[in-house]
């Protein structure tokens, strides 16, 4: 099913949590969950660490220098791999792009 919203997630993207979303530690499970309408989402610790830095403030290329630093390892694979589970999360729907406010 696709989704008219969905964004393409690269450098420059600015992506964030959609308004219907919401980022939440479950202190039952005691897991981090992506609540939705009706669908809930428990991602992994490494996909929990991006998606706090995705604000709709932040690019893809600032998380990526982010983590890249904070854990010594090669931009280049952080890239690919941040990319591609962005990219994931915003084809399920859980994901969209930061949008410029007008005034």
């Amino acid at each position: 099913m696709a989704l008219s919203r969905n964004i393409s997630v690269s450098e420059t993207s600015r992506p964030t949590l959609p308004r219907h979303a919401r980022l939440k530690f479950d202190e039952t499970r005691q897991v981090w969950v992506i609540l939705a309408p009706e669908r809930v989402l428990a991602p992994d610790e490494i996909a929990v660490e991006v998606l706090q830095l995705c604000d709709g403030v932040r690019s893809v290329a600032d998380m990526v220098d982010h983590l890249a630093a904070k854990y010594a390892a090669p931009r280049e694979a952080i890239l690919t791999d941040v990319i591609a589970m962005l990219q994931d999360l915003a084809d399920k729907g859980f994901l969209t792009e930061a949008r410029e406010k007008t005034s």
